[in-house]
């Protein structure tokens, strides 16, 4: 016996094949939004990972800046330290020297030399005095240069000049000299012997 469907087989298919199409589309969408959503998520992740490690690096920029500026006023206390240390240094150095000076021109000046004015710069000593001889300016060089503390004179100039009232005639000199940087060595005392009585 022959059987017959009468039944719409064919958009029955048909209703099943949209009703597929339609979830595999729906199923494919919901895919590609949940990929776009992990992609987004990943993406923003290390969006705001990156952005966290420019913002620390700026923060550490900064604080690099602030040491670096404190560096930098830190050295130039110590350089204005140091230009005080060497001028504290130089002047202990120096300070016995005007007495020195002073102490050899009362010992070496001859009778009859006035002096007008001593400039000191440095080592270097100008002096400028009046006497009555040209003889004894050598005299005074000559003790300069037997001197333990002063050395090298140099007659810069010498000149007479006008006196009042007909008084003696007078020369006014320029002489330069240097004082000495080295230390003169004292002589030690001579010793006694034990059989002489003090």
């Amino acid at each position: 016996m022959i059987r017959i469907n009468l039944l719409p087989h064919r958009a029955e298919k048909r209703k099943a094949r949209q009703i597929q199409f339609y979830a595999l589309s729906v199923i494919s969408l919901v895919l590609a939004a949940m990929f776009v959503g992990i992609v987004h998520a990943v993406i923003t992740t290390q969006i705001e990972y990156q952005e966290r490690r420019n913002q620390y690096l700026k923060d550490q920029i900064v604080l690099l800046d602030k040491q670096i500026a404190e560096i930098k006023r830190l050295k130039m206390e110590i350089a204005a330290l140091m230009e005080r240390k060497t001028v504290v240094e130089k002047l202990q150095s120096t300070r016995s020297d005007v007495v020195h000076l002073l102490d050899q021109m009362l010992n070496i000046m001859p009778k009859s030399v006035y002096l007008k004015s001593i400039k000191q710069t440095g080592n270097k000593i100008n002096l400028v005095g009046l006497t009555q001889s040209n003889a004894r300016v050598s005299t005074l060089m000559r003790s300069i240069d037997g001197s333990q503390w002063l050395e090298s004179p140099t007659l810069v100039q010498i000149s007479a000049i006008s006196t009042k009232d007909n008084g003696p005639r007078l020369n006014e000199f320029n002489l330069k000299f240097d004082l000495t940087t080295q230390v003169p060595t004292i002589p030690a005392a001579p010793a006694q012997s034990a059989g002489t009585k003090g």
